[in-house]
């Protein structure tokens, strides 16, 4: 058996919700693995991000979401609206905030504000971080219209992401 590990880096808009189509990448990769018959996972390691499995859908709004992206957006903002003041949500509380700003010494959330994503981290919790595939002849099966994408749930900062690809067979 082999085991192939990739990663792409992809960087979010940071004032909205930003979606990567990553489905060609991912295909390179399972050519450049060599495996012929198995299984390959596309996965966040980010608590704020997605990996879904969708149809592309050719007509964009302005901001260049295709209209799946749309309508999903607002089906999700009807369920979890954006996090935009303190007390929204329970999370993040007092002890929450204190070890971001004190213990990681802004490393990881530079400002309070960037930490008002509960948003983010229940879509990403309600849709997932990751997605398996099947690889068989070396190709991915995923159809004639199925695409792959890597979503960025948080839109408070301009964010480099990883995304992980590991693939797993013969």
């Amino acid at each position: 058996m082999t085991v192939y590990s990739g990663k792409l880096t992809l960087t979010s808009h940071g004032n909205r919700v930003t979606y990567h189509e990553v489905t060609e990448q991912v295909k390179e990769h399972v050519h450049k693995s060599g495996i012929k018959e198995g299984i390959c996972v596309v996965a966040s390691p980010h608590t704020t991000c997605s990996v879904i499995f969708e149809e592309l859908s050719y007509d964009t709004n302005y901001y260049g979401y295709d209209y799946l992206q749309v309508d999903l957006n607002n089906l999700l903002e009807g369920l979890i609206p954006q996090c935009k003041t303190e007390g929204q949500y329970y999370h993040p509380g007092p002890k929450h905030i204190k070890v971001g700003l004190e213990d990681f010494k802004g490393e990881i959330s530079p400002d309070a504000y960037t930490m008002l994503n509960t948003d983010a981290h229940l879509r990403s919790t309600l849709l997932g971080t990751s997605e398996t595939f099947v690889i068989e002849e070396g190709e991915l099966k995923i159809g004639l219209v199925g695409y792959i994408y890597f979503i960025d749930w948080d839109q408070l900062r301009k964010r480099e992401r990883t995304c992980h690809i590991k693939i797993i067979g013969e």
